[in-house]
């Protein structure tokens, strides 16, 4: 893959840089090892996902999410 240059990205449409970012934060997340978080966003990280198993019916799945920020649901 080439290098992108600022100006090329920015003559993508507004849909093609969110698809591009999407991109690029799937290709990070596909080595979640590779993230070295701080024990205060462990902690956080912890603490909603308890909140979270606490009350099962206030989470929502990242799809759902995903769409309702789009403007589809």
């Amino acid at each position: 893959m080439g290098k992108l240059a600022e100006k090329d990205i920015l003559n993508l449409s507004i849909s093609e840089r969110i698809q591009l970012v999407e991109d690029i934060w799937d290709s990070i997340a596909s080595a979640p090892e590779a993230i070295q978080l701080s024990e205060e966003q462990k902690e956080e990280l912890n603490r909603r996902l308890d909140g979270y198993h606490a009350d099962l019916a206030k989470g929502s799945p990242w799809d759902v999410v995903r769409e309702r920020i789009r403007g589809k649901r």
